[in-house]
């Protein structure tokens, strides 16, 4: 909305200040500023507020507004008196108003940094958060405009206002005086009032999911009178589904006699409809559209998932379209999936929803699924079911231009029926929040990730969203450190999530082999030890093993203590006759199902190789053959690289594939955070600060969504089998990665309490801020090499100095000052950190030796203005290192390490991690490079001093986290010696910090 003449010129409509926003219910409502055009709606508003809730906010019967209360309530300033409005429909619900006041109580403009709030919420929305989400805007705004405290007179009585004030996070004082009490509030943000926000955010978001996945009724608009058609075809599949709900089919074009459509009552419109309807599935071309949101929205709809196409994917026309259709089903109070969605799928037993293109409903099971791509949800949907694997939910959002993968996140982390969460992603809206989620969601079920588009440095058509530039190996890393399972193909994401729906998660690395086939054992030993992971020497069971001969070598295998995993391999039996059986698979299931069923809890895979049925009988794992007699004895198969020395081999400093060696210790199937139990997520609702604590990561499927019970016995999973041995040791690995990451994540790292005796933050800000006064241009400046040092230095980063040598005479006393040996460095841009080119000359002993190398460098290079040549007193020796901070406006604040020099820039062997970086973060962040062996003793050398190596991350990591104008710096080299390190180089860019995605108050993106 635009500003009237009326307001003031000096102070603009602040259209930033507008959002939409998930309330508590899921529902969704617009908050903006008010204006001189409100009045109407705010007297209708006034209307229809009880008389408590008039008296409450007035403090006496006030049973309408006057001409002056509306002029006054519609006119502000936006600095000193401001208004906001929650709206849904375009009519208030909601509205809240701050004047700033002076020590008296007397209104005031700025320097006074105190404001009177309050708010006034239609009774029928009471309840539903429209408060908690004002107060978090307004408070915003005020700091916005200089105000740090707000102060309000509430009655005693109103225990629901008082309960927002006290609930919101901030830090607050309460007084009581002349029958009221008197509150006041900080307004600077706590941990507290962030994590109040986040929770908020959380349920919000996925209650709003959870109401588009179990709708009490679905309309569909847009089914065809003839079989066939987009429509149509919905809702067949509803209806063989077995939905629970009332449906019914919309069309405008019916005939008038029309009264039921396959069997579920006909309409023109939703008007037509007597009864509540929760979800509308849109099938109609996109001109159309409009009108169908528009008598959705009217009659309450809830939700809507948008199958029509024609929208961003069609181009600039087509995105503002899509634009326009979220803002319109946002005014309503409703949230879209798609448009261009494929649908979505609910397998709950009390809702049983296919509302999607789907021609079969999968079956019920532990996986939630989200994609941004209809043909990769076929796919997907087709490879699951082809492995007898079902599903919780399914959502395809098409151009996910509203419901989001951070919104299946959040309704994942709380949905009890969900114990592995599967996301195909093509672009990331909001990747801060992604991994803030992920990191969330992950701790307590595996998050396993496939990112399309991630080359081409585009977003797909039809995805709207920033465009992040950091490569896409450190996009992977970062998705690392927040525990996703990142994965590069779908099936690598279906076998993955197949084992970590039914098998609980290993202790460690060390993997069993068993089978009848030496070769394919030989095979699952090499993938193993390319993995990273300890296999222990195959044990070969021969070709003429029985079933009961596997079931008694798995049962022993997952007895020992020696091993944290099981691969069973398997090719046809050869029967009492001779031949080959290939279609006994059943009789196999069963005694491995058995076997399982009585051993402690590690996860078991199959390999298997042409045996007729044995996928799906281990899916079913349902029966009662007889196993055969045992006929064979097991052999142990040697290979030339044996497992033991496999496992010494090891160094001290391994990369992310390694694992870690853990003791061997039988977890429980049925602990707390169980990816497969019901009980290891709390229920929708429920705090996250309520959630059950995280305890030592398993898992197990129950046969049902229903709780289960800690104390009963532990009941098998489903087995997972693969037709290769690369890809069930590949998603073994990916398994013992994420329990290492979970067990690590139980205890969080921690920021040194003394960098904060050594860090001179207030100082640190004083020159930034004179440093950028200074700089016209609003990208900001690079800083001289005397400001980096300087600004540096206050984080204790000390950065050895150099001194200009424009020509002999000045280089020769540089020397003198420093003190011989020194080197001699070009520091011309196309030469920097090029010592490979010649521009470096180390180890220059004396006066004579400097004057020849200045002479070598001037006559190969080019002459000193040219060069810009330094000296610098020589560092001790050690291993050359780079470190690196840079914010990205997508990702934030990154942290990077890796060595010096072409070859591990060539390989892209370097490390990275979001700031802020723990203890952990930088003891990981040196120890997960390819070339890590390097630093701790390679080849006999000195191990190099990584605990001051490790400091240095974390006061770099500090820095740019205190300070977002410090967009990016570059230590290199670092020089790691045995005892401490030496910064040789630095570079530093400062400039207005990018605004952040992920702070401030709750709202929807808007893409």
């Amino acid at each position: 909305m635009e500003p009237t003449p009326e307001q003031s010129p000096h102070h603009a409509y602040p259209d930033h200040w507008e959002a939409d926003v998930v309330l508590r219910d899921g529902g969704t409502a617009r908050i903006r500023p008010i204006t001189t055009d409100d009045a109407e709606r705010l007297v209708s508003f006034y209307e229809q507020v009880s008389d408590e809730s008039k008296y409450y906010r007035f403090f006496a019967p006030y049973p309408r507004l006057s001409d002056r209360d509306v002029h006054r309530f519609t006119h502000h300033d936006y600095v000193d008196r401001v208004g906001l409005a929650v709206t849904i429909g375009g009519e208030f619900i909601g509205t809240v108003r701050y004047d700033r006041i002076d020590d008296t109580g007397r209104p005031a403009s700025a320097p006074a940094d105190e404001a009177e709030v309050a708010f006034l919420v239609q009774d029928a929305h009471q309840g539903r958060g429209v408060a908690s989400a004002l107060l978090e805007h307004i408070a915003a705004v005020a700091r916005e405009r200089g105000i740090r405290r707000f102060a309000a007179e509430v009655l005693p009585a109103n225990n629901k206002m008082i309960k927002v004030f006290r609930d919101g996070g901030y830090t607050q004082r309460r007084s009581f005086e002349d029958g009221s009490v008197h509150l006041t509030l900080d307004l600077e943000p706590t941990e507290k009032s962030l994590a109040v926000q986040r929770g908020r955010e959380q349920r919000a978001e996925a209650r709003s999911v959870q109401r588009l996945l179990a709708p009490g009724s679905v309309a569909v608009i847009g089914t065809g009178r003839t079989p066939g058609g987009v429509g149509r075809t919905v809702l067949r599949n509803l209806l063989a589904a077995g939905y629970t709900g009332r449906t019914y089919a919309v069309n405008r074009a019916f005939d008038e006699g029309l009264a039921t459509l396959d069997g579920v009552p006909a309409h023109h419109s939703l008007g037509e409809i007597d009864e509540q309807v929760d979800l509308a599935v849109i099938a109609v071309p996109a001109h159309r559209v409009p009108e169908a949101v528009a008598d959705c929205g009217e009659h309450g709809v809830q939700g809507l998932v948008v199958l029509s196409a024609g929208y961003a994917e069609r181009g600039a026309e087509g995105r503002e379209l899509q634009r326009e259709l979220v803002r319109q089903a946002r005014s309503y109070g409703m949230r879209i999936i798609g448009p261009n969605a494929f649908g979505i799928i609910n397998t709950a037993e009390t809702v049983r929803l296919n509302a999607s293109l789907a021609p079969e409903s999968p079956a019920r099971g532990r996986i939630g699924l989200f994609t941004q791509s209809g043909a990769i949800g076929i796919a997907l949907l087709s490879g699951l079911h082809r492995r007898g694997a079902g599903l919780s939910s399914f959502i395809s959002a098409g151009n996910r231009a509203d419901v989001s993968g951070n919104d299946f996140l959040q309704y994942s982390f709380e949905d009890p029926d969900t114990d592995v969460a599967l996301l195909y992603l093509e672009s990331l809206g909001n990747p801060r929040k992604f991994t803030r989620l992920a990191r969330r969601t992950a701790a307590v079920k595996p998050v396993v990730v496939v990112k399309g588009a991630r080359h081409s440095g585009t977003n797909p058509l039809g995805h709207a969203v920033p465009v992040s530039r950091i490569p896409d190996t450190t996009v992977s890393a970062l998705m690392r450190q927040a525990g996703v399972i990142r994965v590069d193909t779908v099936t690598e994401m279906v076998d993955a999530g197949l084992l970590l729906a039914g098998q609980p998660l290993p202790a460690g690395p060390r993997v069993a082999i068993l089978g009848n086939s030496e070769s394919l054992g030989l095979l699952t030993y090499d993938a193993c030890l390319a993995e990273g992971l300890r296999p222990r020497p195959p044990v070969d069971l021969t070709t003429a093993a029985s079933p009961q001969d596997f079931r008694d070598a798995l049962a022993e295998a997952l007895a020992d203590g020696t091993c944290d995993a099981v691969i069973v391999t398997a090719i046809p039996w050869v029967g009492e006759n001779g031949e080959a059986e290939t279609g006994d698979g059943q009789v196999l299931a069963e005694a491995l199902t058995k076997a399982v069923a009585g051993g402690s809890a590690k996860p078991v895979a199959v390999v298997h190789v042409e045996i007729g049925g044995l996928a799906e009988a281990l899916a079913a794992a349902s029966s009662t053959a007889a196993p055969r007699p045992r006929t064979a004895a097991p052999r142990t198969v040697s290979p030339e690289a044996g497992a033991d020395r496999a496992a010494t081999t090891a160094p001290e400093a391994t990369n992310d594939r390694a694992g870690t060696t853990t003791p061997a210790t039988a977890t429980s199937r049925t602990g707390p955070t169980a990816p497969g139990t019901a009980t290891a997520t709390p229920a929708l609702g429920t705090p996250a600060s309520e959630a059950p604590a995280s305890g030592t990561p398993t898992s197990g499927t129950p046969a049902s969504g229903t709780p289960a019970d800690p104390e009963a016995p532990p009941r098998p999973g489903r087995i997972p089998a693969y037709p290769a041995a690369e890809r069930a040791v590949r998603a073994l690995a990916e398994a013992v990665k994420y329990a290492q990451w979970r067990r690590q994540a139980a205890v969080p790292g921690k920021i040194p309490e003394f960098l904060d005796d050594t860090i001179d933050e207030a100082g640190a800000a004083a020159l930034i801020e004179a440093q950028l006064a200074t700089a016209p241009d609003p990208r900001g400046r690079p800083l001289t090499h005397d400001e980096a040092r300087e600004l540096l230095g206050r984080y204790g980063i000390d950065v050895r100095p150099t001194l200009p040598a424009p020509d002999p005479e000045a280089a020769v006393a540089a020397a003198a000052r420093l003190g011989y040996p020194v080197a001699l460095k070009t520091t011309a841009p196309h030469l920097r950190h090029r010592a490979d080119l010649g521009g470096v000359r180390l180890d220059v002993a004396d006066e004579e030796a400097l004057r020849r190398a200045y002479g070598e460098l001037t006559d190969l290079l080019g002459k000193p203005a040219e060069l810009l040549p330094v000296v610098q007193a020589m560092a001790p020796r050690g291993v050359d290192t780079v470190v690196r901070a840079s914010i990205d406006a997508a990702a934030g604040a990154i942290l990077s390490f890796g060595l010096a020099g072409a070859p591990s820039e060539l390989l892209g062997d370097t490390a990275h991690r979001l700031v802020p970086a723990t203890d952990r973060d930088a003891a990981e962040l040196i120890r997960s490079i390819r070339a890590a062996p390097v630093l701790f003793g390679w080849r006999g050398s000195a191990p190099v001093d990584t605990a001051a190596l490790e400091e240095l991350l974390l006061r770099l990591s500090r820095l740019v986290d205190d300070h977002p104008e410090v967009v990016s710096v570059a230590l290199e080299p670092v020089v790691v010696a045995p005892q401490g390190l030496t910064v040789l180089g630095a570079s530093v860019r400062l400039a207005p910090p990018p605004a952040r995605s992920d702070v401030g108050p709750r709202r929807l993106p808007n893409y």
